[in-house]
């Protein structure tokens, strides 16, 4: 994290379990904003001047409509914005359903539509 520390302009937050959001402030640049889709059972503590001395920026987000989903790709796209995932067939559910059980998992687990036959 040091490494990266003010390099970011932009951080998509999804996690919904406590965390340090002045962490991720840190690796943000003057100006960048952290957006909020993650909605932690408990209050997150948040120092001032993590936002403050860096002009930084706390947004939220709802997940939104069909609208917002098509912008927010078109936006994705636009900027070569890509996500590392672990694509499965959907025989291996169970098995990828344990692997989160056992926080064995890397990347967001997605279903292949094709193997919904």
């Amino acid at each position: 994290m040091n490494a990266r520390a003010k390099t970011l302009d932009f951080i998509l937050d999804t996690v919904s379990a406590k965390h340090d959001l002045d962490a991720y402030l840190n690796l943000l640049k003057r100006d960048g904003t952290l957006c909020l889709l993650g909605a932690p059972p408990e209050p997150v503590p948040l120092g001032a001047f993590s936002l403050i001395r860096w002009r930084h920026r706390l947004a939220g987000s709802l997940i939104g409509g069909i609208a917002e989903t098509q912008e927010m790709l078109d936006f994705c796209a636009d900027r070569g914005i890509t996500c590392d995932i672990e694509k499965i067939n959907i025989d291996y559910v169970n098995e990828a359903y344990e692997r989160v059980v056992r926080s064995d998992v890397k990347y967001r687990f997605v279903i292949d539509a094709a193997s919904l036959k």
